[in-house]
């Protein structure tokens, strides 16, 4: 069996669509899972459409309306009969989100959020499933519902892998093709869950690692895995294979390409991970596998934005000790801060965040009383796997460098 993966980018539009058809003829579709994320930025416009439910209620219908309308044009290129069954089916989904803000009495933006933004993949998948029954590729529709089992925790979801494993294997059968939907799945009372922002890829994985796959490739609109992200820089390069460790590396200092919790089961059994691009399906790409070098050999950056960098100090010049830092952390944690570097000295505890949550004003608040804080915000963290001197210089060049880290493989480098 083969899992192959296509992001949201591949689906934007009818001719992505169209293309997903394509890949198939050339690649076939024997012994193969398909698992497809919402259209384009539809998982942002639901999203919205969250928003709106809990603090902007005046906007609703019109957010809703925008979904409607994206799917319509697309529904519009791809089934010329308007009569076709697939246009009530998707108008159906939207009611659904109504029917359920009617009824809904939790409060819990967590649950909200992942009863609807769900929705986006399930449209897609239908989208997707009924052209390609259209033109003759026969497949099973599957609900990853029904196939992947989580707790509770809305949002960021934690797989049982026991019960998913024994699920998929009983809904996949002995179909040799079937499509479904990436990012959700479902707790034990059968709410809907998510596994996370770009969890589509996890998805792919969750297969894999169930069925124990041959490979599983993500699609993407770029060649494989760069060495840069490409909207950054303007010369990048493209690594023909990286290790699990690697790519573990790359993605836990934020790199965009494969998602963080994908690469684990795939590890654990040692199924190989191929990253290719959906306008060119026979190239290809980068190979993610066990024990092999990073090739070419070349420093991989990374870019993330919006960071802040929090010096905090004792009010009365003591050592920043343990107990100190051990505090620091469980408050970091509380209001939930991505931490990507630390760095300490004697008297001060500097660490550069990203406040995906807006928290840092209650945190510096929280913080104040008890030490002496600054901060920097608005500031960029480059991260340099491989770096050389060279490739240190073109970062640091025309820059005020705040804080510059180095190890063996991998430089980090704040700059305002």
């Amino acid at each position: 069996m083969r899992i192959y993966k296509f992001g949201g980018a591949s689906v934007k539009d009818a001719n992505g669509v169209k293309n997903i058809l394509e890949v198939l003829k050339k690649l076939g579709h024997h012994n193969l899972i398909l698992v497809i994320s919402a259209m384009g930025k539809m998982t942002n416009a639901f999203e919205d459409i969250v928003e709106s439910y809990f603090n902007k209620k005046g906007d609703l219908n019109k957010r809703i309306d925008f979904v409607k309308d994206f799917h319509q044009s697309i529904l519009i290129d791809l089934f010329v009969d308007q009569d076709h069954r697939i246009y009530k089916e998707i108008n159906s989904y939207l009611i659904g989100i109504k029917d359920f803000f009617r009824s809904n009495k939790s409060t819990d933006y967590n649950f909200v959020y992942d009863q609807v933004v769900s929705v986006a993949e399930l449209i897609s998948t239908k989208i997707c499933s009924t052209f390609l029954l259209e033109n003759g590729v026969t497949h099973q529709w599957l609900d990853v519902r029904k196939c992947i089992k989580t707790n509770s925790n809305y949002r960021g979801a934690k797989v049982n892998w026991e019960e998913s494993c024994k699920l998929i294997k009983k809904n996949i059968g002995n179909s040799t093709f079937s499509i479904t939907q990436g990012f959700i799945a479902s707790d034990e009372n059968d709410n809907t869950t998510t596994l996370g922002r770009e969890g589509s890829d996890y998805t792919a994985a969750i297969f894999a690692y169930c069925v124990q796959a041959k490979e599983v490739s993500i699609f993407k609109d770029v060649s494989g895995v760069l060495n840069a992200d490409p909207r950054e820089f303007d010369k990048t390069v493209l690594l023909n294979q990286i290790s699990y460790k690697e790519a573990i590396e790359m993605a836990f200092f934020g790199a965009s390409v494969i998602h963080p919790k994908t690469l684990q089961p795939l590890q654990r059994k040692e199924i190989p991970l191929f990253v290719k691009s959906f306008i060119k399906p026979q190239d290809n790409g980068t190979i993610v596998g066990k024990g092999i070098n990073i090739n070419p050999k070349t420093p991989c950056y990374i870019v993330k934005k919006d960071q802040i960098l929090l010096s905090i100090s004792d009010k009365e010049f003591n050592f920043v000790m343990e107990g100190d830092i051990s505090e620091i952390f469980d408050y970091l944690h509380q209001f939930k801060m991505k931490v990507n570097l630390i760095q300490n000295s004697a008297i001060s505890f500097t660490v550069c965040i990203e406040d995906n949550f807006n928290n840092f004003k209650p945190l510096l608040e929280i913080l104040s009383t008890k030490y002496k804080v600054l901060y920097n915000n608005n500031l960029t963290l480059y991260t340099i796997r491989h770096y050389t001197d060279a490739a240190l210089r073109e970062i640091e060049k025309g820059k005020e460098v705040l804080v510059k880290q180095l190890s063996r493989e991998t430089a980090q480098i704040v700059v305002l």
